[in-house]
């Protein structure tokens, strides 16, 4: 059995949305056990993850940047860098803002930069721009709500929310786009752990 953990910090539930459509896509998969932290319980549980398989990270893009809440969790994270035990171990990331930018790469970013200082194996997501619908980036408007990776993310999902309160937003294509991604993550750490057989 692969364990997925799946470790999130969300303010005002968009990201907790995200966090759910990943762990969905991921508990879709044969043999695969899913399980799902806020930040704040990462910290106080943290040595938990040490035996999970892959940890997916997700936050809301607060000013450009990493949310405060799941810096926490990273900087306790320090004495597992020290004993290099989440070495080897699947990563991934997600994010949200309130903008189709609002430079949400630079999140993820920083969370790849994280998962490289422990040694982890990074996933992105494997999909298109637009790949629900490719058609849609011949217009103008570009894809709309209900398309998959609308804002044409490879390193992780991006969610835009705009001012929409959850459950409205983040759009379906962009909640289907992260349970795809959950999917892909949990394939990859069941492929890791078994071969490609």
């Amino acid at each position: 059995m692969a364990t997925v953990a799946i470790v999130y910090h969300s303010q005002y539930g968009h990201t907790e949305l995200q966090a759910k459509a990943v762990a969905r896509g991921a508990a879709a998969v044969d043999g695969v056990d899913v399980r799902l932290y806020t930040a704040e319980e990462a910290v106080e549980r943290i040595d938990e993850l040490d035996a999970a398989d892959a940890i997916v990270l997700g936050t809301a893009t607060y000013m450009g940047n990493i949310s405060a809440g799941m810096k926490r969790f990273m900087e306790a994270s320090v004495s597992k860098w020290f004993a290099a035990a989440w070495r080897n171990k699947i990563a991934g990331a997600f994010t949200n803002s309130s903008s189709f930018s609002g430079d949400k790469l630079n999140t993820l970013q920083g969370l790849v930069v994280f998962a490289m200082q422990h040694g982890m194996i990074y996933v992105g997501t494997g999909m298109f721009p637009a790949e629900s619908d490719p058609d849609s980036m011949n217009a103008v408007a570009g894809p709309g709500p209900e398309v998959t990776n609308r804002v044409g993310s490879f390193i992780g999902p991006m969610a835009a929310s705009f001012q929409v309160d959850p459950p409205e937003a983040p759009g379906p294509g962009d909640i289907a786009t992260a349970e795809r991604y959950g999917r892909r993550v949990a394939e990859v750490t069941v492929q890791f752990l078994r071969g490609r057989g």
